[in-house]
């Protein structure tokens, strides 16, 4: 048997081709028998027709694809494949044996007869041959298992449908799980076999581990909705076993269910929130025949927004980034989106450009060259303690960098400017929330000064699920590595939202701005950080170790909180909200500058940082910054390191005095 497996696959065709030239005459002699009630011994003219018989119906079988199914795999598809091969074989014997002139000799049930028996011998053989693969396969792994890395692990499929059930055929053959039962609450299916295996309801999922050593789950319904998956990942989440899911519906469209599409548990099942459809009007008014431009564009939301306005139909999508890494990755992803993607109806000249938002005067030139209409600025520097070390560099990049872009949009002629904005902006306790907060204002004053036709307008929002710097992957990474895993304070919560639906939520929130438009994304329920790291950690099949439970896997280590982070974030600076004609996004009417007070502000901040003045850049942002209110003291590290020598300095002067 295993020497078949090694088979070429020339080979293997030959033999079942070969298998197939004596089933069909085997079958034309049991059509005779069966027709006159004894063995049949052929008469004179019928050695012909049976001769005839494989040389009709091999041509045929090969026609129909017979002999390019895989036999471990096959199913219903290749089944009917076989039903309408034997039928034509049947009916082109049947009217060349009538022709043949031997019709005083040959029973006309006979052809009927042939076409029954030929059709069960041939899909039975298809059938034993993958009952005989497959046995031979289990097998040949178990026999195997003592030089494996590890035992296969015993797994429960949740969900019997169509995606469950291809699911537990492709883990049939693997290596590394053991499909034992399936999981459904669906009535009909109760204490039924589907694909050989018994589907429970959830009531019995305990038993199941203990009675099979359960070591993992896999969520097969790729059709079921977030809540309904948050419903399942909460019910699962006490037992300690490794939760696994299939992607979505739309993610599987293009083939059947692999082994490959097995990966861990999806954050966004974990928060349960349902996305809401969009709104095609207010998706393309912005971007449809128009050229765009996206600054920050190798960054995770600038990318997802790339990959969004893609589908759109834009003329031309220009990539402004000053990583050259990052602009060729997403440069790369978009042109192979374009060539391939299917639901892409028209290809968009994509346009990646290295340079830096500070740059005036070639934004300008991209500006012009290309005709920019609508501008999405994302680039910003967003990691908070990061930024807090390095704030001169986030009042150049942040607010110079949201100013020159502006005013090139303005110099250019460009019909909307959206920015990218974050919930830490509003009563800012750090300096990236700060400066993204007068980033606001400065397009605030621009909007007022009514001087161009440019719309500005600005989306708030909180942490983006997969963003970097984001918690997620860093808890996983933890986890892998079996801990501790680390938690700022127990208290801390935060607002998560998926890339796709933020980038989504954006394009269509900037398509409603009227100018100076403050727009702030509906986040749903806040998340204690706390809470998703022992969720992940149960999920992952481990336990949290406590005082509790000192004999947990991986602890949760407490680190207090890094400079200037909050226990919690906000998204409105007063209560002065208005709905829109999207029912997650909401317009904030809030206090701004004049443009003169912003002016001011902007001259001192080129003083102060041509002085590498720290103390100044932090008074001025308390000046201009409402609600401003730093935790920490400055932090900017080349500061601290002169002001460290300096007081050295001063030590080493008074200790020569006193000798």
């Amino acid at each position: 048997m295993f020497k078949i497996r090694n088979y070429s696959q020339i080979k293997k065709q030959s033999l079942m081709a070969f298998g197939d030239f004596v089933l069909v005459l085997t079958a034309l002699w049991l059509a005779f028998s069966l027709r006159l009630g004894e063995l049949y011994i052929p008469e004179s003219g019928i050695p012909y027709l049976f001769l005839m018989a494989p040389v009709i119906s091999v041509p045929i079988f090969i026609r129909f694809g017979l002999y390019k199914a895989i036999i471990r795999y096959i199913g219903f598809h290749a089944l009917w494949s076989i039903m309408q091969a034997v039928t034509l074989y049947a009916l082109v014997w049947g009217v060349i044996a009538f022709l043949s002139g031997v019709e005083g000799i040959l029973p006309r049930s006979v052809i009927i007869i042939n076409w029954g028996v030929a059709l069960v011998l041939i899909s039975s053989s298809r059938m034993i041959g993958r009952w005989w693969v497959a046995g031979a396969s289990s097998i040949y792994m178990l026999s195997n298992q003592s030089n494996m890395p590890g035992s296969r692990k015993n797994v429960v499929i949740y969900g019997a449908g169509s995606a469950g059930v291809q699911l537990a055929t492709a883990l049939s053959y693997s290596s590394e799980y053991n499909p034992v039962a399936f999981i459904d609450d669906s009535k009909a299916l109760k204490n039924h076999r589907v694909n050989g295996y018994k589907v429970h309801p959830f009531t019995h999922f305990g038993t199941l581990v203990e009675k099979y050593n359960v070591t993992d789950v896999l969520l097969a319904m790729p059709s079921a909705s977030q809540s309904q998956r948050n419903k399942i990942v909460n019910l699962l989440e006490p037992y300690s076993v490794h939760v696994h899911t299939l992607p979505g519906i739309d993610e599987l469209a293009q083939g059947k269910v692999k082994i490959d599409d097995i990966r861990e548990v999806d954050i966004a099942d974990l928060l349960g929130r349902e996305s809401v459809s969009p709104n095609p009007n207010l998706l393309h008014a912005n971007i449809k025949d128009k050229t765009v431009l996206v600054t920050g564009a190798g960054g995770s939301i600038g990318s997802e927004l790339c990959r969004q306005i893609i589908h759109l139909e834009p003329k031309k999508l220009i990539l402004f980034d000053h990583s050259e890494f990052a602009l060729y990755l997403i440069e790369k992803e978009l042109n192979n989106l374009n060539n391939k993607s299917a639901t892409i109806k028209r290809r968009t000249i994509i346009i990646p450009i290295l340079g830096n938002v500070c740059n005036q005067n070639r934004l300008e030139k991209v500006c012009s060259a290309y005709e920019v209409k609508t501008i999405y600025h994302a680039a910003a520097y967003k990691h908070v303690p990061l930024v807090e070390t390095n704030p001169s560099e986030a009042i150049r990049n942040n607010i110079f960098g949201t100013l020159r872009t502006a005013l090139a949009a303005v110099k250019t002629g460009v019909e909307t400017f959206v920015l990218i904005s974050t919930d830490k902006a509003v009563r800012p306790t750090n300096t990236m929330g700060a400066t993204k907060r007068f980033a606001e204002l400065i397009l605030q004053g621009l909007a007022i000064k009514k001087h161009s036709h440019t719309r500005f307008s600005m989306v708030r929002f909180g942490n983006v699920l997969g963003s970097s710097g984001s918690v997620v992957p860093l808890f996983r990474e933890q986890i892998a590595s079996g801990g501790p895993v680390t938690v700022t304070d127990p208290k801390i919560i935060r607002y998560f939202m998926t890339i796709p639906e933020a980038a989504q939520l954006v394009i269509q929130a900037g398509a409603m701005g009227k100018g100076g438009d403050v727009f702030v994304l509906d986040m749903g329920e806040p998340v204690n950080i706390c809470d998703l790291a022992k969720k992940l950690v149960r999920l992952s099949g481990l336990e949290v170790k406590s005082a509790d439970n000192p004999n947990g896997d991986i602890e949760i280590e407490f680190t207090g909180l890094r400079h200037g982070e909050k226990l919690y974030e906000e998204l409105l600076i007063g209560d002065n909200v208005t709905s829109t004609e999207h029912s997650l996004i909401m317009r904030a009417e809030e206090e701004v500058l004049a443009w003169d007070v912003i002016q001011k502000a902007l001259t001192e901040f080129d003083e102060a940082l041509s002085e590498c003045d720290q103390d100044k850049i932090r008074d001025i942002l308390l000046n201009v910054v409402k609600g401003y209110k730093p935790q920490c003291g400055i932090e900017d590290m080349l500061y601290k390191q002169e002001v460290g020598m300096s007081q050295e300095t001063n030590i080493v002067d008074i200790s020569s005095k006193v000798s």
